[in-house]
């Protein structure tokens, strides 16, 4: 037995086209789509702030109007997707009328939470959870009253819960990536929560396509050679010891090779013989990987041990503010330009009462976004060369008082008149001020979070 997992997004904000183009052209049992990082989540925990109704992944509302005709046609596609982001019950709302628009009420949708820990932080913190930061060793008390997201990384036991009671279409918040892959695994094979070399194998599999296109040939040496255009998008063909092949579908863009599958094996796992998940500790250094055909990768051998006892946890918090501003400056010696017209943005900010905490000045296209060498003025001072006619200069300032920030957007402008010749780029106005969340990682004891599993018809969810 073999199932057939398609990785159609890899991020918020990835092709809205290619999950409903790789359906059509290949049949596939489940379509994941993964649009979390940390990151996203302060992006999604600010947009709830301003209305209770968002928060998710609205790409997805897009992608499932695209994907209405492969499930009237396509009996067997289930979709798996953490899009529901900070609020997955507000995205199932949203997909369920978009099913009933269809004359798909009947669909079962299913959704996954309990992950969201912020209404809890109190009850969780009298229950003994610390919530230290893991990388510099603070308690949580230093930033408690600015945080704006709480988040537990669920594993894939709820996902197969709710495939098991029979939903075709399942929304979580956030969960490991991989888990979007190991739900429908251990759905389908029946295997049990102590098979470790299972769980290991599938979290591979799950790895590997969870940055779709990464694995296809996206951001891939030998790229020149490659039709990116038309990437092919990553299917993940699962046999039940757990190994799989990596392929895509016939006729599109992009490679499937050795290559392009150990570049994203080894990506963001941190140590490779403990990638630690919530559903297993993988060794990643008994993995075996093999070409076996044209744009077909096997990849066998992963070991496991037994899951952590905790839940990773991503927390935002409130860090002050942040504006960034560019200009185009172009002559002979626009580098020299570039460099007056950064400090002197930064010295009237000053000047008007207000040294920014961190400022930074950037040349792009003159070397000055992977800078050579440390300049003045909180910048950097870029290679300077005689056939250089004109770059970008660009100029960042964070600082916690937001009265700072919005005096700085105000100091480009003048450099229109009053500054060297040679400005350019300034018709879009000022700089837009916006509020910096600052991230947090942690954890919570396993046993203080409760995952929670709802499945009805999509008619019902929009009642």
């Amino acid at each position: 037995m073999v199932i057939k997992i398609a990785n159609g997004a890899g991020f918020l904000g990835d092709n809205l086209d290619a999950p409903r183009l790789l359906v059509e052209a290949a049949t596939v049992d489940y379509l994941t789509l993964e649009y979390l990082a940390e990151l996203t989540m302060s992006i999604l925990a600010r947009q709830r702030e301003k209305d209770p109704a968002a928060g998710y992944a609205s790409d997805f509302r897009d992608v499932l109007k695209s994907l209405i005709p492969a499930l009237k046609t396509q009996p067997q596609l289930k979709i798996v997707t953490n899009a529901g982001g900070v609020n997955p019950m507000a995205c199932a709302t949203a997909a369920a009328r978009i099913l009933a628009d269809a004359s798909l009420s009947g669909i079962n949708l299913g959704v996954v939470a309990g992950d969201d820990l912020l209404p809890r932080l109190r009850e969780l913190q009298t229950a003994g959870c610390r919530f230290e930061n893991l990388d510099t060793k603070q308690p949580l008390g230093d930033v408690k009253a600015l945080i704006v997201s709480a988040n537990a990384y669920l594993g894939a036991q709820p996902i197969a819960e709710a495939l098991a009671a029979g939903a075709r279409i399942v929304i979580t918040g956030r969960v490991a990536d991989a888990s979007l892959t190991v739900g429908p695994a251990i759905h389908e094979f029946g295997r049990k929560w102590d098979d470790c070399n299972f769980l290991a194998g599938v979290s591979v599999a799950g790895h590997l396509v969870e940055c779709g296109a990464q694995v296809t040939g996206g951001l891939y040496r030998h790229w020149q050679s490659l039709d990116l255009a038309n990437v092919g998008y990553p299917i993940a063909e699962i046999a039940d010891d757990g190994s799989c092949i990596i392929t895509k579908p016939n006729g599109t863009g992009g490679v499937v090779n050795r290559h392009t599958v150990i570049e994203q094996l080894g990506y963001e796992i941190g140590d490779p013989a403990h990638y630690l998940t919530p559903d297993v500790d993988v060794d990643f250094t008994t993995v075996q990987v093999q070409e076996i055909d044209r744009d077909r990768v096997q990849v066998r051998g992963a070991t496991g041990r037994s899951a952590p006892t905790s839940y990773k946890v991503s927390l935002a918090y409130e860090d002050g503010f942040a504006a960034s501003g560019m200009l185009v400056v172009y002559g002979p010696d626009c580098v020299e330009k570039a460099q007056a017209c950064g400090k002197i943005i930064l010295n009237r900010v000053e000047r008007a009462g207000y040294k920014l905490e961190q400022s930074l000045i950037e040349f792009l296209g003159a070397e000055g976004a992977v800078p050579q060498a440390a300049g003045s003025a909180g910048g950097r001072t870029p290679q300077t060369a005689s056939s250089q006619r004109e770059l970008v200069l660009r100029v960042s300032a964070r600082d916690q008082r937001r009265e700072a920030i919005e005096r700085f957007t105000k100091e480009f402008a003048p450099l229109i008149t009053g500054g060297p010749p040679g400005i350019a780029g300034y018709a879009a106005g000022r700089p837009q001020v916006r509020p910096v969340y600052a991230y947090w990682p942690t954890v919570v004891s396993k046993e203080l979070v409760r995952p929670t599993v709802e499945v009805r018809p999509a008619g019902q969810w929009i009642s």
